[in-house]
């Protein structure tokens, strides 16, 4: 459908205005969307003040439709045969159904019977053809590369913290290309082997058992979550990437249900036949309980809970699962300064994330202490009260710093001082501490992001302050202004006179998914103080 929007002029205040009117296209024409771009991405939706590339699900809402009782993972894939399924992974279906439960009344199917009733073949026109669930969980390895291509995980190992930080040596991979059934033990044991180990003695045994550091269970669901709600429809593999102290598990397809509600009952499925399969093999959650799963076993054992980040605009969907134990024994020890002040588990936690990182923020609470935001804010505001905390900023953008220390750029849990040069006692963690007057001493150098000043030198930078220039020139004045220092957004809009949204969304965005810049918090994206670097000083600036 073309556009014919009706134009007239108009005259107020003696000024003339171009007044443009486009009518409402009936619901049998929606969506509107560029010819060019085609859809979903030719498509756009207004959501708040800004304008979204629209995906698969905003179609639903646009055509007037609720969620299709059929998910997209039914379609049916033309090319696709019946000799395309894989009878190994048939046969895995059927052993682990009938260990699960024997008297499935599946099991008592042929196979071309069995793989209708999960959604794995639909009829069309009384003849029965293979579904995009059918070739994602049991298509033959080869039939996948040939109908979908990108349809893998990639395992892939880091060594360090931060992505490709040595150019010589920058990752190792393994690509999984096979069934679900089959791919998804892989990608677990392979993970599960690199894992760091520990060990403990079951009551009434007299030999010790070693088990990864990280739940098996939190890594499954993990896994288990990113293929059965990615979008199978985009072009791009599910990622397992192992830094030395995380890992991340990455997935095309943002999350439908609110963020600030995952972990709460109630699932909203994007691929409802794969989940299914996956819930019926015991191998994931379908009712919204996985997330709570993780989060519960994750602190158990004394990690972090994982961090979860949805990105609508890009499509993404992220998951972090730490490797390290929140509290050290350096910070029991340094918690130990504390005195006077009855301090509870998630004080603790909160006092030495803002130790580690310079600042603490409420959605960084309820993320490593597993609260809802009121429990959070009364955490925060109970440290505030007791002078142990000093809040920072205003509505959304309040955060909270240790008392008598300065936001910093530069801090990190490396930047503080030398173990050694620490006065520490030796006394054990408890619920009391006694001195009354205790007060915290800064220990980071600092820079005020509202007071750090740019100076500079290049004459790309000065040629393009503030000048309708193209996208290559701004860009290399952003990355010239972050191989200084690091910089906020707030302070390159400032430097290159342009909207602080307009920066982030059309250039620093993108500049980070390509590689051109890195976050300075790179494990916790919703930093108070998060700033952008180069390759170049990325590992520098918070040493």
């Amino acid at each position: 459908m073309s556009l014919r929007p009706e134009v007239r002029l108009e005259q107020l205040e003696g000024k003339t205005l171009i007044v443009v009117y486009v009518s409402e296209a009936d619901v049998t024409h929606k969506p509107i969307y560029k010819k060019a771009t085609g859809l979903p991405n030719g498509a756009w939706r207004r959501i708040g003040s800004t304008d979204q590339r629209c995906v698969d699900e905003d179609l639903w809402v646009l055509r007037g439709e609720s969620q299709p009782m059929l998910g997209p993972d039914s379609a049916v894939i033309g090319d696709a045969r019946i000799d395309d399924f894989d009878p190994a992974a048939i046969a895995t279906y059927r052993r682990e159904r009938s260990r699960i439960n024997p008297q499935a009344e599946e099991l008592a199917y042929s196979d071309e019977q069995m793989l209708e009733a999960l959604g794995a073949l639909r009829r069309v026109n009384s003849s029965i053809h293979p579904t995009v669930a059918g070739i994602v969980l049991f298509g033959k390895p080869i039939a996948i590369r040939r109908l979908l291509p990108m349809v893998r995980i990639d395992y892939i190992r880091v060594p360090g913290t931060e992505w490709m930080e040595d150019a010589e040596n920058r990752f190792q991979s393994i690509d999984i290309q096979k069934p679900l059934l089959l791919a998804l033990p892989q990608a677990e044991a392979s993970v599960v082997d690199e894992l760091p180990k520990g060990f403990y003695l079951p009551e009434g045994q007299l030999q010790s058992v070693q088990e990864p550091i990280l739940p098996r269970k939190v890594l499954r669901e993990a896994l288990a979550n990113a293929v059965m709600h990615r979008n199978y429809t985009s072009h791009s593999p599910t990622q397992i990437i192992r830094y030395s102290n995380r890992i991340e598990i990455r997935n095309v397809g943002y999350s439908l249900k609110d963020p600030s509600q995952l972990g709460l009952p109630g699932s909203l499925l994007r691929n409802p036949a794969i989940a299914a399969v996956l819930h019926d093999l015991h191998l994931a959650e379908a009712k919204g309980t996985g997330i709570r799963a993780m989060r519960r076993l994750s602190a158990e054992v004394g990690l972090p809970i994982p961090e979860i980040y949805s990105d609508r605009r890009s499509n993404e969907f992220k998951i972090i699962l730490f490797l390290h134990h929140f509290l050290s024994e350096d910070d029991h020890k340094w918690l130990q300064r504390f005195a006077g002040h009855s301090v509870t588990a998630d004080e603790a936690k909160v006092l030495v994330y803002a130790r580690a990182t310079g600042a603490v923020d409420n959605a960084a609470c309820r993320d490593f202490c597993g609260l809802d935001t009121l429990s959070a804010s009364l955490v925060l505001r109970r440290l505030r009260d007791r002078r142990l905390l000093e809040k920072r900023g205003s509505g959304r953008q309040t955060y909270y710093c240790l008392l008598g220390s300065e936001p910093s750029l530069a801090v990190g849990s490396s930047a503080s001082k030398s173990r050694s040069e620490t006065e520490l006692t030796n006394q054990p963690l408890d619920s009391g501490y006694n001195a009354e007057h205790a007060t915290l001493e800064p220990e980071h150098a600092t820079l005020e992001p509202e007071h750090a000043t740019l100076e500079p030198e290049h004459a790309t930078f000065q040629s393009t302050r503030g000048r309708r220039v193209d996208t290559e020139s701004l860009r290399q004045s952003i990355c010239q202004l972050c191989a200084q220092n690091p910089q906020t957004v707030e302070q390159l809009a400032e430097a290159l006179g342009r909207s602080r949204n307009y920066l982030r969304n059309k250039h620093l965005i993108p500049m980070v998914r390509e590689g051109l810049l890195r976050f300075l918090y790179p494990e916790s994206a919703k930093h108070p103080h998060q700033a952008y670097v180069t390759n170049k000083n990325v590992g520098q600036d918070r040493h």
